[in-house]
C-alpha cells in the first residue's frame, strides 16, 4: 500500500501481495503454478526526475561469505538518512529520542548493531548525535540492484520487505545500467553507468555497510564525458576477464576498460573514419583507460551480452542488427537483422549455442551460432519486446541421461505488460534452407577464428528474413504481470523476477518452492537452495560447435 502524500509504504505481508483486480497472482505451466510471493519497490514520494526518466533495470548480486574484521572500521558520526535506509533505521531506532542499542538479523543473515541518540527523519534530515556502527554485518546473501530516477536501490532478495535496504543518489545524472561481478577478486564488483556517460565501479559490500546516500570508495571512469559524453546504454564485466569490463554508448561506440588502471588515465582515440564500418582502435599509452574503442554501428547500441565463457560478445542496436564478435580476437564473426525496427535486448543460452533477441517488431528471435542465422521466431507479444532471458535452472523431462540440452526454456517481457514463457525443442523445428545473403552491410574483420568454415575476411550480416522462411513458435505461457510496460526478466533457481519500467519488481516462486517454504517458514524466503547451487556458474565449457 502506497501513501502518495508522504511516500511511506506499508511492509505488512498482506500489502506485499496486494494486486490490481485485473492481475492474477499466479500463472500455470505444465510443471505447476508459479505464484507471486512478494514484491520489491521504492519510496515513490522521494524520487527525483530532474534529469528525465530511465527504464528500470535489475541486477542480481550474490555476495559470498566473508569473515568479519576483528576491528570494524569507524563510520561517520553524522549522516543524512536516505530513503533506502529510512525504513530499516526507523525500525531499529523506533523513532525514539533516547539512546538505545539494538541488533537484528535480516533476510540474508546479516547482523547489525545500532546505537543512536536521535531519530531518523525524512530524506535530507540529519542528526549530529546519531551514530551507526557495523559489528558483524558482512553483507553476504543475495541482493537486487535496480535504478529508478536519480537513484540506485538495493533490496534484500531473501526478505519480504518491500522497501529497499539502501539507496544511492546521484546529483548530476541518472543511473541507466549496472552489472555485478560475482567472481571479483578484490572489493570492486558493481559497475554503474549513467546517462551522462560517466561510469563508476564500487564494492557492493562497502555500500551496504555505509549509512549515507552517496557512493563510497568509488572509482570514476569517463569523468564528465572526457572520453565519450553520450549516455551509457549497457555495462558488463568480462567473464573471466580479471577485472576487465566494457561500456556501450548511445553513439554506437563500445569501450574496454581495465579495473586495475586509474580511471582518470589519459585516453584519446582517432576519429571514426567510416561510421558504417566496424573498427577497433587501441589507446596509445600503456596507462590509458579505456584501453580500446570498438566502433560497432551508426546509432545507439541498445544492449550487450557476453557468452558464459567470455569468448563472444553480442550487441544489438538501433539499426536493427544483432552482431556477434570474437572478444579476444576483436573480430566480427556473424550477425543479422531484425524483421523490422530496432533490437532492444539480447541474451545467450548457457551452452553458447543460441542467442535471443527482442525489439520493435514484437518478435523474439532465436539465433543459432552454429547456423549463423535466425532459426525460430516467437510470436506472442503485442508490443515491443524489452527483455529476454534463458532459464538455465529449468530442465526438460526428456533431457535426463542425455549429455546435451534437448529443450530450452526462456522468457520474454514487453511493453504489452506480459511475461511469456517459451519452450524451444530444436529437433521438432524444421529449419528452411539457408537463403543466399544479399543487400546487407559487409564488414572487414581480418583473419577469421579457426573453427568457422568461412575463411573470407569479409563478414556479411544476414538480411531480414522473410516471414515464410523462419519457423514460428508460440508461447507456453502468456501472463499479464504488471500494469506498466516491462523492462526486464531474470531467472533464479527458486523464482522468476519481472520488473517494470517504473521500478516495481515481482518475485514469482517456482512450482513447489512456495509450498515447501510456507511449510517451513511463512515469513522469510529460504536462501538455502540459492547457496547450494551458484546463481552464476563461474566455469562453463567451450561451446560444442567449436
Amino acid at each position: 500500500m502506497i501513501n502518495s502524500a508522504n511516500g511511506m509504504m506499508s511492509t505488512s505481508s498482506s500489502s506485499a501481495t496486494a494486486q490490481s483486480p485485473a492481475l492474477k497472482t499466479y500463472f500455470k505451466t505444465p510443471e505447476g503454478r508459479y505464484k507471486l510471493h512478494y514484491e520489491k519497490t521504492h519510496p515513490s514520494g522521494l524520487l527525483h526526475y530532474a534529469h528525465g526518466k530511465t527504464a528500470t533495470q535489475v541486477t542480481l548480486a550474490h555476495l559470498k561469505d566473508k569473515p568479519a574484521p576483528s576491528t570494524p572500521p569507524a563510520l561517520p558520526s553524522s549522516f543524512s538518512a536516505s530513503s533506502g535506509v529510512r525504513s530499516a533505521a526507523a525500525r531499529l531506532l523506533g523513532g525514539s529520542n533516547g539512546s538505545r542499542a539494538l541488533s537484528f538479523v535480516g533476510g540474508n543473515g546479516g547482523s547489525k548493531s545500532i546505537s543512536g541518540n536521535g531519530r531518523v527523519g525524512s530524506l535530507g534530515s540529519s542528526s549530529s548525535s546519531n551514530s551507526m556502527a557495523t559489528t558483524n554485518f558482512d553483507g553476504k546473501g543475495t541482493y537486487l540492484v535496480f535504478n529508478v530516477g536519480d537513484a540506485i536501490f538495493i533490496s534484500d532478495l531473501n526478505s519480504q520487505d518491500k522497501d529497499p535496504i539502501k539507496s544511492i543518489h546521484f546529483s548530476n545524472s541518472n543511473p541507466a545500467c549496472h552489472s555485478f561481478d560475482h567472481d571479483a577478486r578484490d572489493g570492486h564488483d558493481l559497475l554503474i553507468g549513467l546517462n551522462s556517460g560517466d561510469v563508476y565501479s564500487v564494492s557492493l559490500r562497502q555500500q551496504l555497510q555505509d549509512v549515507g546516500k552517496k557512493l563510497v570508495g568509488a572509482q570514476h571512469y569517463n569523468k564528465d564525458g572526457s572520453v565519450n559524453n553520450s549516455r551509457c546504454t549497457s555495462v558488463s564485466w568480462v567473464p573471466g576477464g580479471d577485472g576487465a569490463f566494457v561500456v556501450a554508448h548511445a553513439d554506437g561506440n563500445l569501450y574496454v576498460y581495465e579495473k586495475s588502471k586509474d580511471g582518470a588515465g589519459d585516453s584519446s582515440f582517432p576519429v571514426v573514419k567510416d561510421p558504417m564500418q566496424f573498427s577497433v582502435a587501441h589507446a596509445r599509452y600503456s596507462k590509458s583507460n579505456p584501453v580500446a574503442r570498438w566502433h560497432i554501428c551508426q546509432g545507439s547500441i541498445n544492449s550487450i551480452a557476453f557468452s558464459a565463457d567470455g569468448a563472444y560478445i553480442a550487441t544489438v542496436g538501433r539499426d536493427g542488427y544483432l552482431r556477434v564478435f570474437d572478444y579476444s580476437k576483436e573480430h566480427l564473426i556473424c550477425g543479422g537483422k531484425s524483421y523490422y525496427g530496432a533490437l532492444l535486448c539480447c541474451a545467450w543460452s548457457m551452452d553458447g549455442k543460441y542467442i535471443l533477441t527482442g525489439g520493435e517488431d514484437d518478435l523474439v528471435q532465436v539465433w543459432s551460432m552454429e547456423d549463423r542465422k535466425v532459426v525460430a521466431w516467437g510470436e506472442g507479444h503485442s508490443s515491443w519486446v524489452s527483455g529476454v532471458a534463458f532459464d538455465s535452472y529449468w530442465s526438460s523431462p526428456n533431457s535426463e541421461g542425455r549429455g546435451e540440452t534437448v529443450m530450452y526454456r526462456f522468457g520474454s517481457v514487453g511493453q504489452d505488460t506480459q511475461l511469456l514463457l517459451w519452450d524451444l525443442e530444436m529437433d521438432e523445428i524444421v529449419v528452411p534452407l539457408r537463403r543466399p545473403p544479399g543487400g546487407s552491410p559487409k564488414y572487414s574483420t581480418g583473419s577469421q577464428s579457426s573453427h568457422w568454415d568461412n575463411a573470407s575476411t569479409v563478414v556479411t550480416l544476414q538480411p531480414a528474413p522473410s516471414m515464410r522462411d523462419v519457423p514460428k513458435i508460440s508461447p507456453l505461457v502468456a501472463h499479464r504481470v504488471h500494469t506498466d510496460p516491462l523492462s526486464g526478466v531474470t531467472f533464479t533457481q527458486e523464482s522468476v523476477l519481472t520488473v517494470c519500467r517504473e521500478g516495481h519488481i515481482k518475485i514469482w516462486m517456482r512450482p513447489g518452492v512456495a509450498e515447501s517454504q510456507s511449510t517451513n517458514n511463512t515469513e522469510t524466503v529460504s536462501s538455502t537452495s540459492l547457496k547450494d547451487k551458484p546463481l552464476f556458474p563461474s566455469k562453463v565449457g567451450s561451446s560444442s560447435y567449436k
